[in-house]
């Protein structure tokens, strides 16, 4: 199912022996569109120091009690490596807590998660478990060190989404409206559209777009470049955030711009079940 931003801030963060805290924001993958992690307000048991948490760690979501259960402690949540979420995320910083919660990387391989593990909703049954840390002086943790040692220096592409809501979105012929929130698959953590308003252009008309349609991301003047006109983003079916968006809308929508699906992509991973 699709969740929006606002649907995820709403939850409470629990771990194995008690509550982590609220969900602030979220960095997503700006070359793979998937959310990275979860940014995580652990109020006064922890002198509300931020914490990443990814979901990879989250078990069987209780959607009605917006709650997001994890596999980990409060205790392995206290002496995670500290990171100033204020700053941008880089690819050291994500190699110490890769390393320190035991996760296999998701860069250089197949699929939204890498061929390594992938969130719990995408297990049957919710039945995965979060992988164990290597064994120190075992060839696969030489292997796996060695392989985080060549990449600490790469661009990990982790944007905020509160940062990105607002940017103007850049028709081919023109400006047509703004990022008004996302919306993100709840069992593959991917952001499968960006919702946009169109403002003073079409008042009250919200459409949505989809990652792969996007030709750029700029943050230095904050705009979101798409590979459609004005009139292409106009006359799409309006997106109603009281309405669920099933296989048939979002078909609707593809049918429309003239774009293949995502459900239809080679990828397993990247399906959503319906």
């Amino acid at each position: 199912m699709l969740r929006t931003l606002k649907d995820l801030e709403k939850c409470t963060i629990s771990a194995i022996d008690g509550d982590i805290g609220q969900v602030k924001d979220f960095y997503f993958d700006d070359q793979a569109w998937v959310i990275r992690y979860l940014v995580v307000d652990t109020g006064s048991w922890l002198s509300r120091r931020k914490v990443l948490i990814s979901p990879i760690s989250i078990q069987r979501p209780d959607w009605a009690g917006h709650r997001l259960p994890v596999g980990i402690t409060k205790e392995q949540v206290r002496n995670s490596p500290d990171i100033d979420t204020d700053q941008p995320v880089s690819r050291q910083h994500e190699v110490q807590y890769l390393g320190y919660y035991g996760y296999a990387n998701y860069w250089g391989g197949a699929g939204l998660w890498g061929g390594g593990m992938v969130p719990f909703a995408m297990y049957p049954g919710y039945a995965g478990l979060p992988g164990e840390r290597s064994e120190p002086g075992g060839v696969n943790a030489d292997i796996e060190q060695a392989e985080r040692a060549r990449h600490r220096d790469d661009d990990p592409h982790l944007r905020s989404c509160k940062a990105v809501l607002g940017y103007r979105i850049q028709a081919t012929d023109g400006e047509v409206g703004h990022v008004a929130g996302l919306l993100v698959d709840d069992e593959t953590w991917a952001v499968r559209y960006f919702v946009v308003e169109t403002g003073h252009w079409w008042a009250g008309h919200q459409v949505l777009i989809a990652p792969q349609w996007i030709a750029g991301l700029h943050w230095s003047d904050e705009t979101v470049a798409v590979e459609m006109s004005r009139e292409a983003v106009r006359s799409a079916p309006p997106y109603d955030p009281a309405a669920t968006l099933d296989r048939s809308a979002e078909s609707g929508l593809y049918a429309h711009h003239g774009r293949p699906p995502y459900w239809k992509a080679d990828d397993p991973a990247r399906e959503r079940r319906t």
